[in-house]
């Protein structure tokens, strides 16, 4: 299959399929990384 016929729909998709891995990549790392040190509790800070 010749690169340049390939469907514009196609290279859409794997566009938006590959941002949504890298933001969810980024999202697990910023949380259970080391990030994540940094992270604060918000109901630990309001003791009722």
């Amino acid at each position: 299959m010749d690169p340049a016929a390939t469907s514009p729909a196609l290279s859409v998709a794997i566009t938006v399929l590959v941002v949504l891995l890298a933001l969810t990549g980024f999202g697990i790392y910023t949380a259970f990384g080391p990030p994540s040190k940094g992270l604060t509790d918000p109901f630990d800070d309001h003791d009722d």
